[in-house]
């Protein structure tokens, strides 16, 4: 997987946001806000293809979480990348 190009990470007034920056991704009715360590991973996957698993590990190593905990929020958070056209295979 990939994250999109066109899609850079903000930190705006306290807040991580994703945000387009070609015309062709503009869609002013959504928004993507996310939390610290979901922000942590898209500076994770930006920095070239991934797999769930990388991401999880990433997690695990910046975080205290076990491996369970982590696939499940990862997964979570790459359903919704996927659903709101952020990330590619």
């Amino acid at each position: 997987m990939k994250i999109k190009s066109g899609f850079e990470l903000r930190h705006v007034c306290g807040e991580y946001l994703i945000i387009a920056s070609g015309i062709e991704n503009i869609d002013f009715s959504k928004m993507v806000h996310l939390n610290e360590s979901a922000a942590f991973l898209w500076k994770e996957a930006i920095k070239g293809p991934f797999t769930e698993e990388q991401l999880v590990e990433a997690l695990c190593g910046e975080y205290e979480v076990d491996a369970d905990t982590a696939l499940v929020d990862v997964r979570t958070m790459l359903e919704t990348w996927k659903k709101e056209g952020l990330i590619e295979d």
